[in-house]
């Protein structure tokens, strides 16, 4: 063993930050020296080994082995020795000689020994008076100060982990295998990037160079904007690492939140603000001569759902990384994600949308974590120790590949992760076919498993599609549960322990087969008894549920499922054997209630109950708001709720605020900064009630105005890019942008529109001067196979049509469409003033739009929207709401009060009878003539548009849109009466705003974490 000496600077690093709490348990009033003695460059002596390195450590052993420390008063007469053997950290010298500088200590010398994944540290150590310390109380308190400071780092180093079948996650072991260059890999590592404009631009250009490959002397926009995210991404990383070390350290109960759709829009925005590194940004490009602005426009959006359910996901991570709570969220990482909408000749058409072509920085390929997920095979009996176990053989393996995507928290340094996951082709069974010389079976096998990952929500209306979805869903849960299940078992041996350390929410039914995946994995690979398994698997999970009604619920075909996933189906018939026999002991035999509560529905199609399932086996049954979660109680889990009431709560969803008002209307976050005296409002949306107090102040109403005229004047400059037409001011910007359903009624809003065109026709040119302008702004998507709801876009775009057409109505009223053309511009928009259909919505599109709007339209059936986290992001910015009392609307009515909004239709409780009385019950005229405009051809395609009339007229009217009409233009007359009164108008929007802070996403996080997660913050200390 040859000794190396090298020349180290001990104490002149920038520190990532060390939990030091343990510096509170010392005694202050000892005579411990605080003064430090000025430092010095030491020599440490490092053992380094030449020739063939040592074996490694058996796994027993690197369990087994332990930190010490010792002190050894007799090596040297001037110093006491400290002689310390820990596993070799990235970090762990400067915790340790950190310690001994807040304890006021001085190094006069220090040796390393490196034992394999471990070194042998002495320190020579004297006080701040250079004395040797002999003080047997102050020498077990410096030893325990070391102890505690060495184990709460414990979580720094990849820790070692393989599977039962040694497939799974792919092992890289910490340590600093070249020994001599140890203490210049602790300089390197333990510093943290800086966020001044200088240092970011650097970032900057390396990215361009390095990254993006191109010369940092001539690169565009979007070179720019991916060099941009990787140097934001490296700050991301750094606080994810930090973050995750601190929670395997401090080993908290984690959340993992399951969820097939995560809509998150663009990352850019959000993450400099939430890293608090915006205005350096935008400095650091200005000063490169690019703008922050345009940058971020270069970025596409993420999109990975469908609807409030993805965007309420997004929202909820956010939030969870904001309160510090420890948690994962799990997904897929669709190919193309949601469909590009394009609309030719009226009619919507669905293209791939390519959101990957071009890479995407944020995310981060896990290459080494990848595990097996199987499909179809055989079900076999095998004998272990005495007793017998179920082996599933596959007939199909695919491999799923993690992809990672930090989420900042605001106002803190936890960074958590969204784990998306894509699906690769088995490895083995796919080099086997190359082998072979079968090169299109191997190509024809990639293509299948990939496919798992390509496309969200395949149509299933065939066999093929239905059989894809339930492939997604499965191999969603598999992999997440097999990484959850890895994590656990790093640090923990005993399953009984699985409740304490791990809550699982199901976001709706898509991934309710993980109930019974854990089941499998326990009972089957773990060998725990069927009773101890189902033990833990109640206390785990919790299950949130959107749906309203009864016959939207999922199933899945029984043959579909025995094919697929054959050990699955068995588990389930066993859970719903012992299930139905507790049923039985409890009501008797009420076959009626039994057969509406058996998880097996034994229909025509037998099938599985999907929902019926995750209630059986979840400890909590959540609805999205207080209206919903009667609903469930009532209608959809009647049966439930009487066997469980304990089991059913609810959680009024909540958006995010950070990126609906900090993000997306920068100008009204200032203003509410300013006259609340405060930027806290951020992070506790609370104190937005503070603005009621000047609600009615002049100034405020003035600034409020500013703002409001700005996003309006952004909003028009978009329309007037994409169409070269100008919009009005001060016209009346009406939005309903939503996906495109009967229930949400966007057929209603259209036939406002033809009233109103019917209405000024037979105007006088007089009455015609007092008419509201007002510019109308529709966007959505039709599911593919989603007729009735293509045939209302199409309806929008031919009444646009002949409105746009007529001379006589001019300016007063037009309705504008956006139509493709060839290849010579993408999207051509024709409109004079009023109604505007917005093509291909998404999270970007909704950012510029919220903040524009004038009045925001939420007129879904009542009894109908389980929430509705729309109207929340348009109350935050001050946009008033046209509304039914459903889903969320009526907690609104709550904060902001009635006479703030304006409220029109039946009633929950009324539209039951209203759908018994449609049959006899006569439309009102105005809707009788409307409609038969429509039905007569007025508007081209009369034979098309027979079958939506069809159904809004007499018993087809399940929506109530006849019963409806008249309530809906008597709200739409008092929103155009309180729009001339500015001053009025003003007021409404600041109180809408004022009372916006129950729906924070915030609010809902903390909640969930509290009555049903049982989880608690995890803050990484910031220094």
């Amino acid at each position: 063993m040859i000794m190396a000496a090298v020349s180290f600077p001990l104490l002149g690093f920038h520190h990532r930050p060390s939990d030091f709490s343990f510096l509170q348990s010392l005694n202050p009033r000892r005579p411990f020296p605080v003064q430090l003695k000025p430092l010095q460059r030491h020599s440490f002596i490092c053992n380094s080994w030449f020739g063939a390195k040592p074996a490694e450590p058996s796994s027993a052993d690197i369990n087994s082995a332990t930190t010490t420390v010792t002190v050894d008063a007799a090596v040297s007469p001037d110093s006491t020795v400290f002689v310390i053997r820990a596993r070799n950290k990235i970090g762990l010298l400067q915790v340790i000689t950190r310690v001994f500088k807040l304890l006021g200590l001085h190094i006069d010398k220090a040796t390393v020994e490196f034992e394999g994944d471990f070194f042998i540290n002495k320190f020579y150590i004297t006080d701040s008076h250079g004395q040797k310390i002999d003080d047997q109380e102050n020498l077990d308190r410096i030893t325990k100060a070391l102890l505690e400071a060495i184990d709460s780092g414990g979580g720094w180093g990849t820790q070692t982990s393989v599977g039962p079948s040694t497939r799974g996650i792919v092992v890289r072991r910490a340590g600093l295998r070249s020994k001599p260059k140890a203490e210049r890999m602790f300089t390197l590592m333990d510093r943290f990037l800086s966020n001044d404009p200088v240092s970011l631009q650097k970032d900057i250009l390396d990215h361009v160079e390095y990254t993006v490959a191109r010369s940092r002397f001539s690169f565009d926009d979007f070179e720019a904007y991916q060099a941009l995210a990787h140097s934001v991404r490296d700050r991301l990383i750094e606080r994810w690492h930090d973050t995750q070390q601190y929670f395997k350290r401090k080993d908290p109960k984690r959340l993992y939140f399951l969820s097939l759709e995560f809509l998150m829009g663009r990352s850019l925005s959000n993450s400099v603000i939430n890293l608090g590194i915006r205005d350096q940004c935008a400095d650091a490009l200005s000063q490169l001569g690019f703008e922050y602005e345009v940058l971020a426009e270069q970025e596409g959006d993420a999109a990975l759902g469908n609807g409030g359910l993805a965007r309420l996901s997004a929202c909820q991570m956010d939030s969870l990384a904001t309160l510090d709570y420890p948690a994962w969220g799990y997904g897929l990482r669709y190919q193309y994600g949601l469909f590009r909408q394009v609309i030719m000749d009226g009619f919507q058409h669905e293209q791939p949308d390519y959101w990957l072509n071009f890479g995407n920085p944020w995310e981060i390929e896990r290459v080494h974590v990848s595990y097996p997920v199987k499909f179809y095979g055989t079900v076999e009996e095998e004998t272990l120790n005495g007793k017998i176990f179920k082996v599933w053989v596959p007939g199909e393996t695919v491999e799923a590949v993690a992809y990672d995507n930090p989420i900042p928290g605001y106002g803190t340094r936890n960074t958590i992760n969204l784990r998306l996951w894509a699906a690769k082709p088995d490895g083995q069974y796919d080099m086997e076919s190359y082998n072979t010389g079968d090169y299109i079976n191997a190509v024809v096998n990639r293509q299948r498993a990939e496919t798992i990952s390509s496309v969200l929500y395949p149509d299933d209306r065939s066999y093929q599609g239905k059989e894809l979805r339930l492939k997604q869903h499965y191999f969603f849960v598999s992999a997440s549960l097999q990484d959850i299940i890895r994590r656990f078992k790093d640090d923990h041996k005993n399953f009984e322990d699985f409740p304490e350390k791990v809550a699982l929410q199901l976001n709706d039914t898509h991934p309710s087969l993980a109930v019974v995946e854990v089941m499998r994995v326990l009972v089957d690979e773990e060998h725990l008894g069927w009773d101890q398994a189902w033990n833990i698997v109640c206390k785990i999970f919790s299950f949130t549920t959107h749906t309203v009604l009864p016959e939207a619920l999922e199933k899945i075909p029984v043959d579909l499922l025995g094919s697929l996933l054959p050990r699955h189906l068995q588990i389930i018939y066993d859970i719903n054997f012992n299930f139905m026999e507790d049923l039985k002991k409890r009501i008797g035999l009420d076959f009626s209630r039994l057969s509406q509560m058996s998880i097996v529905d034994e229909d025509a199609v037998k099938s599985i109950r999907m929902a019926n399932l995750s209630i059986v086996c979840s400890h909590t049954v959540n609805g999205v708001s207080r209206m919903h979660l009667e609903l469930l109680k009532t209608r959809v889990f009647k049966n439930f709720y009487e066997l469980w009431p304990h089991k059913f709560q609810y959680k009024t969803n909540g958006v995010t605020q950070r990126r609906w008002i900090v993000v997306s209307n920068p100008s009204l976050c200032g203003l509410i900064s300013k006259w609340l005296g405060t930027e806290a409002w951020i992070s506790d949306m609370d104190l937005l009630i503070g603005l009621r107090e000047f609600a009615a102040d002049v100034d405020l109403h003035q600034e409020w105005k500013m703002v409001k005229k700005v996003n309006k004047m952004r909003l028009a400059e978009y329309i007037e890019a994409m169409s070269g037409v100008k919009v009005s001011l001060d016209a009346m910007f009406d939005v309903q942008i939503k996906r495109i359903h009967e229930y949400k009624r966007q057929l209603l809003n259209i036939l406002s529109i033809i009233h109103r065109y019917d209405c000024i026709k037979n105007m006088e040119k007089t009455q015609r001067r007092k008419v509201v302008p007002r510019v109308c702004i529709i966007g959505g998507k039709a599911a593919p196979g989603y007729e009735v709801a293509k045939k209302i876009i199409k309806l929008c775009h031919a009444v646009a049509e002949k409105i746009n057409n007529d001379a006589e109505v001019g300016d007063l009223l037009k309705l504008g469409y956006y139509e493709h053309k060839s290849y010579e511009k993408p999207w051509k928009m024709h409109i004079d003033a009023m109604k505007i259909f917005v093509p291909d919505y998404n999270v970007s599109v909704a950012e510029l739009v919220i903040p524009g709007a004038d009045l925001s339209q939420h007129i879904s059936t009542a009894g109908h929207e389980a929430s509705g986290t729309g109207s929340m992001k348009f109350l935050m910015n001050g946009c008033l709401l046209l509304a039914t009392e459903d889903g969320s609307t009526v907690e609104i009515i709550e904060e902001i009060r009635a006479e703030n909004m304006f409220l029109f239709g039946a009633k929950v409780h009324e539209v039951p009878a209203l759908r018994e009385e449609r049959i006899d019950r006569k439309a009102p005229h105005q809707f009788a003539r409307v409609v038969r405009m429509v039905r007569d051809g007025y508007f081209g395609f009369k034979d098309y548009f027979k079958s939506l009339c069809d159904s809004i007229e007499g018993d087809g009217d399940f929506y109530l849109l006849g019963s409806d009409f008249a309530s809906y233009l008597e709200a739409q007359g008092a929103a155009d009466k309180a729009f001339v009164d500015q001053e009025k108008w003003t007021q409404m929007s600041i109180l809408s705003t004022a009372g916006s802070g129950r729906f924070s996403s915030d609010r809902t996080i903390e909640d969930y974490a509290e009555t049903t997660w049982g989880i608690e913050p995890c803050k990484c200390p910031s220094e």
